[in-house]
């Protein structure tokens, strides 16, 4: 059994998002396709990034299947792989809060790279497993080099380059459904700080191998996808 928490209603049949079909050119070199978008026929693109270690584990199965329908639907997925990135940890000097209008680190790693994707983008999914109640180490290490996106924190300028955006949250994980209380909280208060909009959470338990997740995970995938660009 899965869990697919929603802030608005949904019905898996995406019912509740009236959709459009529209002939569109897709990137430079494709052929026109037929797409079916979200309400108001809006191109969403969205930034996928999977924390995990595994490339072809468990999390990045079920991210799959959101990837999926999103394509499918006529959005655009930008994927960052965190494991192809050489990314530190945040050693908390607060270089990057004096920079107001650039997400810019001391460290010189591959955050930036990534910074650079996320602000442009509509929409961003973090993927992980769960590791000790928490993210795996790879995903919060990027998480924590994310205070370069926020600006004077409490102060009167406060603000987030990639603030306004909308969030998502998937998570796998070996164990029952309430092991995975803390890593949303963690998130949530995340998407709090980066004043991000959260649109929905998917977590997977009882995790044991890619090819035995169960059916309904794929259905709670695609349902995620739809709430993302509902």
């Amino acid at each position: 059994m899965q869990i697919c928490k929603f802030y608005v209603n949904l019905s898996l049949d995406g019912g509740v998002c009236p959709r459009i079909t529209e002939e569109i050119w897709l990137e430079s070199g494709e052929q026109p396709i037929l797409n079916r978008y979200s309400k108001g026929g809006t191109r969403v693109q969205v930034l996928t990034i999977l924390g995990s270690p595994r490339k072809s584990g468990n999390t990045a199965t079920v991210l799959g299947w959101v990837e999926e329908e999103l394509k499918g639907l006529g959005h655009k997925i930008d994927r960052v792989d965190v494991i192809d990135h050489r990314i530190g940890g945040c050693i908390g000097c607060w270089t990057c809060a004096k920079i107001p209008d650039e997400p810019r680190c001391v460290l010189g790693d591959g955050t930036e790279a990534i910074f650079e994707r996320m602000i442009p983008t509509d929409a961003i999914l973090s993927a992980s497993p769960l590791y000790m109640w928490g993210f795996a180490s790879q995903l919060k290490a990027f998480l924590d080099r994310c205070a370069c996106l926020v600006k004077d924190y409490g102060g009167p300028n406060y603000k987030s380059l990639i603030g306004g955006k909308k969030s998502a949250l998937l998570v796998t994980c070996m164990g029952p459904l309430e092991k995975a209380d803390l890593i949303q909280e963690i998130y949530n208060r995340f998407a709090g700080y980066a004043q991000l909009a959260s649109v929905g959470e998917l977590i997977v338990p009882n995790c044991t191998e890619p090819d035995q997740l169960a059916e309904d995970a794929k259905t709670q995938a695609k349902a995620l996808a739809r709430q993302i660009v509902g």
